[in-house]
């Protein structure tokens, strides 16, 4: 039986999917400059597939247009880490609730922990860490909820990328996603979602110390239970984890 070819991506996919890669994993750095000419010149093509492919990854929040610096790749500060894991803390751990209450299928989880754990580098390690998470929320039957949490999947990544280069932690994170995962596998949807709370709150009390004192500072006198924590799981985590109390 004849096999039909995959189709060709297009030459903007094909200069986006490059430049975004470059982007998380460090290769384009934050502030670099992304200039049309050299990237169409870099890829063999013309630069109306580079410009629109900058033009997406702008509205992904990996690249900032600037109509007399033209496009550079995003600068990551304290602001945009509190925005994208304030969202990540309250919407991610509900999503992975629903994924364990609804017996979804978590074979692509624990393929992205195995990938992780042999990747020869950090860009290997961090691109198993997005398709991990991803694989948690995505099966959680809200396809409206799963879509938010796409669109942040690319902020978060270069937060995470970022924050990587000054504090390693990866063999940490690694036995962190390797509790979440065993909690969601024995069917204890509370227990995957409140480790996986915890597992964003910590990173980001190491990764951004800023970001946890001014959800400290923000903090109210009556604090809500936050979504994926259990009732009687100890409240809130300390520092940055009330950083979901603390809309920017």
């Amino acid at each position: 039986m004849d096999i039909a070819p995959s189709p060709i991506p297009s030459r903007t996919q094909y200069v986006l999917e490059a430049v975004k890669h470059g982007i998380l994993t460090g290769r384009l750095r934050p502030g670099q400059p992304l200039v049309e000419a050299e990237l169409a010149a870099q890829f063999g093509v013309s630069k109306t597939p580079v410009r629109e492919a900058l033009k997406t990854l702008a509205g992904r929040g990996l690249v900032v247009m600037s109509e007399y610096k033209g496009a550079t790749v995003r600068t990551v500060d304290t602001a945009m880490a509190h925005a994208v894991y304030d969202v990540r803390l309250l919407l991610e751990p509900e999503a992975l609730r629903r994924t364990v209450t609804t017996r979804a299928d978590l074979a692509g989880a624990s393929a992205a922990l195995e990938r992780s754990a042999a990747a020869a580098d950090p860009a290997g390690r961090s691109l198993a860490n997005r398709d991990f998470h991803r694989a948690l929320y995505l099966p959680c039957g809200n396809p409206l909820l799963a879509g938010i949490l796409d669109e942040l999947r690319d902020q978060a990544a270069l937060v995470s990328a970022i924050a990587w280069q000054a504090v390693p932690s990866w063999e940490r994170e690694a036995d962190e996603h390797r509790e979440i995962l065993a909690r969601a596998l024995d069917g204890d949807a509370d227990g995957a979602a409140a480790a996986l709370y915890d597992h964003i709150a910590s990173f980001v009390r190491r990764a951004f110390p800023d970001v946890a004192e001014a959800a400290e500072a923000a903090e109210i006198a009556e604090v809500t239970e936050v979504p994926g924590r259990p009732e009687g799981a100890g409240g809130l985590a300390p520092g940055a984890a009330r950083a979901a109390e603390a809309a920017p």
